[in-house]
């Protein structure tokens, strides 16, 4: 008998490894909901008015090995030369220690932002390390856990800058020869602020005006090294500040800034380890003076003690001020590169002080060889003073086209100038290949240069500071010691290789390997982001798939991957709202309609692109007050500007009134919107563009798959209807743009690109069909898990449909622990804890609503793992219930003490109210395989009040 052909497709196959239940599982999972199928309690859920008026038109799935093919065939496109761009990207060499134990280890890759301090010991534990690194090289008394890059850094600068110093000035001084993407990115964020940015000879210019800061590059673009002493003290003696954008290697041989004056220093640590990627992901850092700390953007890790006495990290001071602050934030960053800052600490880990120093005296060494023959065959070098990078007067068309000939990428600065940069894959024969590109015929050897050259760092520039002196920089440099400090921290974490995240309006799913797999290719990997465009044609390609796919699931016209993060992604979208009103003389149009229920960012947002925020209400069910919504719009409606809203709402409900709410904005002149960072709930379901949205960020860190990394890296595309197409970002620098576009808002055309390649696989292998299951699964097991923990929980916000236990949610489900507070003592923060004796990362505290546990559980995750967690919510709701009934102490039971080490649980003495079985195991399956915190519970306040944030000295273990 023939074999049927459908037994021979296997283009699903990949759709049911991505979604966790399976046909039987969902068939048990809606009866415990109390509806017949998942297509019924969809209709149920999802208000009929929102859904999708056509499917997507997207290629049907393909098998993971085709997917690969094809991406690969799209990345051959790409032509990976030798690049001497510079521009702040360099060639690196990643140890293959750290590539394939924590660039390509999902331990560390999967693992969710370090909120849950006692789970995330290892991770916060890199990013101290990265933050020492960043003090230690920079001269700086503190440092936060990276930001996205160097230019958005700078430009975070510059708003910290104005808000902590005296100066009463609007104008920004930025020497001319910082790099241009990062000059762009100042521009497009100063322009919203009022603040009048001047360009050119920072001396002069600071001669001339008054000004709140200056900003400097340390080496220049040009590879010039500038003695920055008399700035700075210039700066100072105005009352403004000096900001300084450094580059890390150069700063193991050149003054630190902080010993010449700077307030604040930015840069990357790209070439500590992390590919080019055509622009990233890489982490930039940002230092500043002491006084400066609390009003720093971004993470900070700080170290407090656990209820032990021992030293223990977590986040520290202002992280997510946005979240407490609102509208009145000064920074809309709540997120950073994590994964990629702690490839940058690992690299200094494992090649220490010494190795730091002699990578970067090779380069000065090249540099300065190279510098020395180009003047004997008789070329005129303009930078005298340099550490990797140098300018050359000549023909600049004959060598650029010399050395594209011969595989190369050299940087044209004008007809008369180029320059070429040196990094740690230089060799002796790309030394001798330069000198033959500036004089052919040349038969010059770096051998002739055997007993040395100069350098070109001006010997009182020279770093005579020690660096990188605690014991973790000087002891891990065997693979064998690295290998294990690296497997000893990761041990110490949970992430998803270990357990469910069930963090709500945080989408942590399935990272699938094969996703994966394609960020280390070399024809991904290895590309300049400002390459000639012809040899970006794999990019270029996979940009325009991916957006076009990506405006199916969305319904836009439009479609930047610019922005590198779902606040950028904000941020652009509102930018290009406010253009859009200029451009029809409606610059006046400045009010933010954002309702109550709103993610943090979005005030902030606002706030940075020069808006007025109005808070609107919402109703006891979760939804926006349409009567207040409706007399805000009356009463701003001259100069209303947007609303935002995140839908499903941040309640995690399906408002019916959404396009009601749109329309009444537009009457009054305004645009919608709407945060795309719950569209999980929607793809294949329903289209914001369609049911009235005019804009949206994407969070591709989420519904798209690209993993979370321990708090980044992230991509916020942003997406825009037909006549707001013409306002998305530019990027000049790249020659990408017209006139009508906003400014880049990342120093990559593409942002984040390298990370680009997982959300084409994971549409690609999904298809339409398997992407619309994998929302309507996702909506289905957080029903379950509503439904399930109903009697034992009050689900806060649901959609209270008939028949449908657990009132019908969107995709994730609120439980409200305010009444068993009243009624135990034991509040949402100690349940939170106690998950973690249970194996869990707790689900998303206090947030949207204090004293509640949001619970997202994905599709990803199969009906075992839900039955998993929901099992350990049931019994630590009788765990209350022996509180509420006195059989424990309100003051000693398992909740308040959570979480229990194996320290505590194995000690000597035990003299609490309980066992310490039931500290240990609540749940037998626990007895099988067990997570044990590293560190019992963390103490917030203390951290705050004795802020302290690089390595710890071991004799502080000692002592506890």
């Amino acid at each position: 008998m023939p074999t049927p052909l459908s037994t021979l497709e296997d283009h699903a196959e990949f759709q049911a490894r991505h979604i966790g239940p399976d046909a039987v599982d969902e068939s048990l999972m809606c009866a415990a909901i109390g509806v017949s199928s998942r297509a019924a309690l969809i209709d149920a859920v999802v208000p009929a008015s929102i859904r999708r008026s056509a499917g997507m038109q997207l290629p049907a799935a393909v098998t993971e090995a085709q997917g690969l093919a094809e991406l690969k065939a799209i990345a051959g496109k790409n032509k990976v030369l030798k690049s001497f761009i510079g521009q702040g990207y360099s060639g690196t060499h990643t140890p293959g220690v750290i590539l394939r134990n924590i660039l390509e280890n999902p331990a560390w890759y999967t693992a969710y932002t370090p909120y849950q301090a006692e789970i995330s010991q290892g991770r916060m534990e890199a990013i101290i390390n990265f933050q020492t690194m960043v003090c230690d090289l920079t001269g700086m008394a503190i440092a936060n856990g990276s930001m996205l890059d160097e230019a958005t850094s700078a430009a975070e600068a510059v708003t910290l800058a104005k808000r902590s110093v005296k100066s009463k000035s609007n104008t920004l001084i930025v020497a001319g020869d910082c790099h241009p993407q990062t000059i762009e990115v100042i521009q497009t964020r100063c322009k919203p602020l009022g603040f009048e940015v001047k360009v050119g000879m920072a001396p002069q210019l600071m001669a001339e005006n008054d000004y709140f800061a200056v900003v400097c590059q340390y080496p220049s673009t040009t590879g010039l090294i500038h003695d920055l002493k008399e700035h700075a003290d210039a700066a100072h003696a105005k009352q403004a500040a000096f900001i300084v954008c450094a580059d890390l290697l150069a700063l193991t041989l050149l003054t630190p800034p902080g010993e010449f004056g700077a307030d604040i220093v930015v840069g990357n640590s790209q070439r500590f380890g992390m590919p080019m990627g055509a622009g990233g992901p890489h982490a930039a850092y940002m230092a500043c003076r002491d006084d400066f700390k609390r009003s720093m953007p971004g993470r900070l890790v700080g170290v407090s003690k656990d209820a032990q006495g021992a030293p223990a990290y977590r986040l520290a001071l202002q992280t997510r001020e946005q979240h407490i602050r609102r509208e009145k934030a000064t920074s809309n960053i709540c997120t950073a590169q994590v994964l990629p800052a702690v490839v940058a600490s690992m690299y200094a880990v494992y090649h220490g002080p010494e190795g730091l120093k002699r990578i970067a005296q090779r380069v000065a060494s090249y540099t300065a060889i190279l510098s020395a023959g180009l003047q004997q065959l008789g070329a005129k070098v303009v930078t005298p003073a340099a550490f990797d990078t140098i300018t050359v007067e000549c023909d600049a068309d004959a060598v650029m086209a010399r050395a594209l000939a011969a595989g190369a990428n050299l940087r044209k600065l004008s007809a008369k100038h180029v320059s070429v940069a040196l990094d740690e894959t230089s060799t002796r024969a790309d030394v001798e290949a330069l000198w033959t590109w500036f004089s052919p015929g040349s038969t010059l050897r770096v051998a002739d240069y055997a007993a040395g050259v100069e350098s070109l760092i001006p010997a009182h520039l020279r770093r005579t500071s020690a660096f990188l002196t605690h014991p973790v920089f000087n002891t891990h440099h065997s693979e064998t010691e690295m290998l294990r400090y690296i497997r000893g921290l990761s041990d110490k974490d949970l992430a998803l290789d270990r357990s469910m995240i069930p963090l709500g309006s945080c989408t942590m799913k399935l990272n699938a390997t094969t996703e994966m797999i394609p960020i280390t290719w070399p024809e991904f990997a290895h590309l300049h982001p400002f390459a000639p465009i012809d040899q970006l044609a794999g990019y270029v390609e996979l940009d325009a798939q991916l957006r076009g796919w990506l405006t199916q699931c969305t319904g836009y016209a439009g479609i930047s991957l610019q922005p590198n993060a779902g606040s950028q992604g904000e941020y652009a979208g509102l930018l290009a709202i406010k253009a859009w009103h200029e451009s029809r003389g409606e610059a006046h149009r400045n009010v933010c309609l954002i309702p109550e229920s709103a993610h943090g960012t979005n005030p902030a947002s606002a706030q940075m692109v020069g808006m007025t925020v109005v808070v609107t209400k919402c109703d006891k069910e979760g939804n926006i007050d349409l009567a207040d919504l409706k007399a805000k719009c009356e009463q701003h409606q001259a100069n209303l500007a947007a609303i935002m809203i995140t839908y499903p709402s941040t309640y995690g409900v399906f408002d019916t009134h959404v396009k009601e709410i749109c329309q009444m904005v537009r009457s009054h002149g305004g645009r919608v919107y709407v945060d795309g960072a719950n569209m999980n709930a929607l793809v294949g379901v329903a289209a914001p563009g369609e049911f009235g949205g005019d804009v949206s960020h994407l969070n591709l860190h989420k519904t798209f798959c690209i993993p979370h990394g321990g708090g980044g890296p992230g991509v916020g595309p942003v997406c825009v209807v037909d006549d707001l197409v013409p306002f998305l970002p530019a990027h000049r620098t790249a020659g990408l743009g017209a006139d009508t576009n906003i400014g880049a808002v990342s120093a990559a055309p593409w942002g984040n690109a390298a990370v680009l390649p997982i959300s084409w696989m994971y549409i690609r292998l999904m298809g339409p069909d398997g992407l619309k299951k994998a929302t309507e699964v996702a909506i289905l097991s957080a029903n379950y898990v509503a439904a399930r923990l109903s009697d034992a929980y009050d689900i806060h916000f649901s959609g209270n449909i008939p028949g449908v236990k657990g009132g019908g949610v969107a995709h994730e489900c609120i439980l409200d622990l305010r009444p068993l507070k009243d009624s135990s003592g034991v509040g949402a923060e100690d349940v939170a804890k106690r998950l973690i004796d249970y194996g869990f990362h707790a689900p998303t505290l206090s947030f949207p609503v204090a004293g509640t546990l949001m619970v997202e559980p994905t599709e990803s995750e199969s009906r075992a793992e839900l039955d998993r967690f929901i099992d350990a919510m049931l019994q630590i709701r009788q765990e209350i219930a022996d509180v509420e009934a006195g059989k424990v102490p309100k003051d000693d039971n398992p909740l308040v003490n959570a979480p229990h080490t194996a320290l505590v649980c194995g000690g000597n003495t035990w003299t609490h109210a309980y066992s310490r079985e039931e500290a240990a195991y609540p749940v037998a399956s626990l007895r099988r395989q067990k997570y044990w915190a590293p560190v019992g519970r963390v103490d917030n306040v203390w951290g705050d009040r004795n802020l302290f944030c690089s390595c710890v000295p071991l004799s502080e273990y000692e002592n506890a």
